[in-house]
């Protein structure tokens, strides 16, 4: 594929509820460019994006895919994105690399959990936004009602730029509101339509939608909208009209909506046209960066003589190495370069550099600015790194992904699956930046996070299938404490006598529980107050230590033990069988008595939730809070009929809560937590958690 121009570059990501149509359409889109030969599909595994076999499997997209195409002269690199809210990392990506969103609508579903979804993402990230209404020519397809949903509730500022001519059964072509032009299906011709008048039955419906169109063009210019006013629509060129969309579309005043049928191949030409028409490209876009040696902000310009900043966007690991895809912002990638991370200041040699379609890998001297490009085999380059010149470090603004809502506990199958885990898990989060992976301090288990339980499973399928590593996902042991009530003494004496030397030690204790501090970093605050050297100074830190691991035992439910002040008052040794061990286990002993005369109480994390839904299920969600000894601590209203509600509730009782959301609000919830603090567990749930611990220690002791 030969080299472009950024004004010829148009980056597009393709959006839509899963489901909805994207991967055929962006097939349909590149048979229609002559990119491929004919169109694959998705129920046979055959498309050029759907080419991982996770996704021929699931029939559904997983990961994003580059396509690129050349369309009157352009070239236009879609991205294809996963539907799937488990995958909004992946979108997350996209979004980060586009000059422009189509969002695609099934004519018979209207607007979907995902629309919306990737909707507010664009609007996030400012990117122009353009809806396909696809698959008019399915049973129930409703073009207008699909429209008036569209307006009520993504954005009034939706307006059709073309109409269909029938609908189902029926569905004939569309009609263009700018040409005031037809093109209806006919098997006759090469493409599948032919362009003609608009039906006379539909002149009065067309002329009523261009008005309505002209209006909204016209309002984006205080010159447009006077030369309107004078002389009607006829004062207004070809060019005026293109001019007042295109800017109508780059501030989000106008969203075109373009109609067809991705699986007949009717509209994706005029879906093309209107994309190069009206979404600014590549060569508009100026970009910030930080030169990583100042902390200045540098602004760049899509121009091969402008210093590098290449940001990658997406990794994708086998067992093979790495493919690095990456977007040009400014200056080119060019075989043969030596380019610096900016994150890791460590040279990197580009051997060679490629454009992809799909998994096909086309070899090409250089990826020049705003175009987009693959890298393989890079040391540790990962994804949100930004390439540029070792004279001149820059720094792109990184990618967010989405925070995690579902937490697991990762268990290898064999020793050959742990021995293994540790790297295929790294590699893992290498593909997918929107995965976490920590460990459980009191268990040192691995503990997987992502944005679901589905979003998991399938990558516990791709370590399988790429690495060979078998795990099993469970819901992780929550982090109960204990701590103590009140204040309490206990003295323990520890006599052994054996044939040779005995042990001997006496201890005597006080704890008292310190007030929760959340910056506490030592659970323990130890005091000597020994007078009159009952026990040697020496023998202190077995005493502490002793403490130390009966605290970290637990007293009844096998939880560590915090916030509590351990005071040693009085004592006595022995001048020959007095010994470190035997104080230790005299202050454990010790401990144990004084713990349970004041009084042992058991906390559990509490997450503080922000938890945002359509106002139709904000008091279903409020009074399923309520159930799991949530507390609500405010609602507001989040715009475009959405409620957003600030919650408390303990960790215990939200374990599964993005699927129960989901559940709940049939898929349009969203939520986030953070940890709060913890709090005492009612007692009523307390002898559930001993319970729990006692079978478990049967369990333990018969194996």
């Amino acid at each position: 594929m030969r080299a472009f121009e950024p004004e010829r570059i148009h980056n597009i990501g393709i959006f839509g509820h899963l489901g909805s149509g994207k991967t055929t359409l962006a097939e349909a889109m590149l048979m229609t460019a002559h990119a491929i030969p004919r169109m694959g599909r998705v129920e046979d595994g055959s498309t050029t994006s759907d080419y991982d076999p996770d996704e021929q499997r699931r029939g559904m997209s997983i990961s994003l895919s580059v396509l690129p195409l050349e369309w009157n002269g352009d070239k236009i690199n879609l991205i294809d994105v996963p539907g799937a809210a488990d995958f909004a990392g992946e979108a997350a990506a996209a979004m980060r690399v586009i000059d422009g969103a189509v969002i695609v609508l099934d004519a018979s579903a209207g607007v979907e959990v995902g629309t919306e979804l990737f909707w507010e993402m664009a609007v996030e990230q400012r990117v122009p936004r353009i809806l396909f209404v696809n698959k008019l020519d399915r049973e129930n397809a409703n073009f207008y009602r699909v429209i008036e949903q569209a307006r009520e509730v993504l954005d009034a500022a939706v307006i059709p730029l073309h109409l269909p001519i029938g609908a189902g059964k029926d569905f004939k072509g569309i009609i263009s509101l700018r040409q005031q032009r037809a093109w209806l299906t006919s098997p006759k011709h090469d493409g599948g339509y032919v362009e003609a008048d608009v039906p006379a039955e539909l002149d009065a419906l067309m002329h009523e939608w261009r008005t309505a169109l002209i209006d909204k063009i016209a309002a984006t210019n205080d010159h447009l909208i006077e030369r309107y006013l004078e002389g009607g629509e006829d004062a207004l060129t070809r060019e005026e009209l293109l001019l007042g969309l295109r800017t109508g579309i780059a501030d989000g005043s106008i969203v075109p909506v373009f109609c067809g049928s991705a699986t007949e191949v009717v509209g994706i030409a005029q879906l093309l046209n209107g994309i190069i028409d009206s979404i600014p490209s590549a060569g508009r876009k100026t970009t910030t960066a930080l030169d990583a040696n100042s902390e200045a902000e540098v602004e760049l310009r899509p121009d091969r003589n402008e210093p590098l900043a290449a940001l990658v966007f997406k990794t994708v690991s086998d067992t093979y190495g790495k493919l690095s895809y990456f977007r040009v912002f400014s200056g080119e990638v060019r075989a043969g370069m030596t380019l610096m991370n900016a994150r890791t200041r460590k040279e990197e040699r580009i051997a060679h550099v490629y454009i992809v379609r799909g998994k096909e890998q086309i070899e090409v001297e250089a990826v020049g600015p705003g175009d987009i490009g693959l890298l393989t085999k890079l040391g540790e380059t990962q994804t949100n790194d930004t390439l540029c010149l070792p004279s001149r470090p820059l720094k792109l603004s990184p990618i967010e992904f989405p925070a995690p809502a579902f937490i697991a506990t990762v268990k290898p199958r064999s020793r050959a699956d742990l021995d293994k885990l540790s790297s295929a898990l790294n590699r893992m989060i290498e593909e997918d930046p929107s995965l976490h992976v920590s460990r459980d301090a009191r268990t040192g288990e691995a503990l997987l996070s992502g944005l679901s339980e589905t979003h998991l499973q399938i990558i516990a399928e791709r370590m399988k299938r790429k690495f060979d590593v078998n795990i099993d996902l469970e819901l992780p042991r929550i982090p109960y404490r204990e701590t103590i009530r009140t204040v309490a003494t206990a003295q323990y004496r520890h006599k052994k006598q054996t044939g040779g030397a005995g042990q001997f030690a006496d201890v005597s204790l006080r704890v008292e529980p310190l007030p929760p501090d959340p910056n506490r970093e030592d659970p323990l605050e130890f005091v000597n107050e020994i007078v009159g050297g009952v026990i040697s100074r020496g023998f202190m830190p077995a005493i502490e230590k002793g403490i130390r691991e009966a605290m970290e035992e637990g007293i009844i439910s096998g939880n560590p033990v915090v916030d509590v002040r351990a005071a040693v008052f009085d004592g006595k040794e022995h001048p020959v069988d007095s010994k470190e061990i035997a104080f230790k286990t005299a202050a454990k002993e010790a401990f144990r008595l004084a713990a349970q005369k004041a009084g042992v109480i058991i906390l559990e994390p509490i997450y503080s939730m922000e938890i945002i839904v359509p106002d139709q299920y904000a008091g279903d969600v409020m009074s399923d809070m309520s159930t799991r000894r949530g507390r609500v601590q405010g609602m507001m209203p989040h715009g475009n009929g959405k409620t957003v509600i600030h919650a408390q509730a303990p960790l215990a009782e939200i374990q599964r809560y993005a699927t129960d959301l989901r559940g709940m609000t049939q898929g349009r919830g969203r939520f986030s937590i953070s940890f709060a603090g913890y709090e005492e567990v009612p007692p009523h749930l307390v002898n559930q958690i001993v319970e729990a611990y006692k079978k478990e220690l049967e369990a333990a002791h018969s194996h």
